[in-house]
């Protein structure tokens, strides 16, 4: 049965963006121009340049990619419940027979899927035109890549609650997206950080995400990967279960007081 929904939405996706060609153009414009731009940097700032072991231009490849990715995909969601509010569907929605977590969840497959194609549009073409030598792990990038995603859904649920709750989702989630994109190591290491802002950055599943993804490519077998991988399942163990039981909690009070579709 899910996996049914699943194909539906998927198909109801990729309807969608062969409806919208411009868009779908500009997706893959856009990355272009920022790859070129890395390039263009990671040259003036030089070789000798290597954050956490790697050559400057895959850092950023790889930092700004799969960051994209998990902030989009989170997005994403939270967008796909706000369309629901401002159509009038979302009390239906939760009336149906799937439960609210699971359809959380599958809009996340929706969110998620383009911003995959994004990902491996962007990653592989600067893989192909300007990385040569390095093979990722094929186990240790499996494993980062999906207690990433596990945690990135995760923080979508959680907007979503805050979204059934206070209305106010979208904002939150920018505050989260632009504090992250400082203090994960997206442009530059974590570890240039003043030690406050250190110290933040370790509380953060997007830099390990990033920090674990880096070292499943130039470390797959060090012990640095194994932690990173153990940091990022804990935290999928504790915000998965923590995220549900607040959209459960938020969904049962907004239709106690009547504002489930309100935005």
């Amino acid at each position: 049965m899910i996996l049914d929904k699943t194909a539906v939405i998927l198909k109801k996706d990729a309807l969608t963006a062969l409806r919208y060609r411009n868009g779908f153009l500009m997706s893959v414009v856009a990355p272009a121009a920022q790859l070129a731009t890395f390039y263009y940097l990671s040259r003036a700032v030089g070789p000798q340049f290597r954050p956490e072991g790697l050559p400057y231009f895959v850092f950023l490849l790889i930092g700004t990619g799969f960051y994209s990715f998990l902030l989009t995909g989170i997005s994403g969601i939270l967008r796909t419940i706000q369309e629901a509010q401002q159509s009038g569907t979302l009390e239906v929605l939760m009336a149906s027979s799937t439960r609210p977590a699971v359809l959380v969840m599958l809009s996340a497959v929706s969110a998620f899927a383009g911003a995959f194609v994004q990902l491996l549009i962007y990653v592989g073409a600067g893989w192909f035109l300007f990385v040569n030598g390095m093979r990722p792990g094929l186990l240790a990038v499996p494993l980062v890549f999906t207690f990433s995603l596990l945690n990135a859904v995760a923080i979508g649920i959680f907007a979503v609650g805050l979204q059934l709750s206070i209305h106010k989702g979208s904002a939150i989630l920018w505050a989260i997206g632009s504090s992250s994109w400082l203090v994960s190591g997206t442009l530059f290491p974590a570890g240039a950080l003043p030690p406050p802002l250190r110290a933040l950055s370790f509380l953060l599943p997007f830099t390990h995400s990033l920090t674990g993804m880096r070292l499943a490519i130039m470390q797959p077998s060090g012990s640095g990967i194994r932690l990173e991988i153990e940091i990022l399942a804990l935290f999928a163990a504790i915000l998965v279960p923590l995220s549900i039981a607040f959209l459960s909690w938020t969904l049962r009070r907004a239709r106690i007081l009547g504002t489930l579709s309100f935005y």
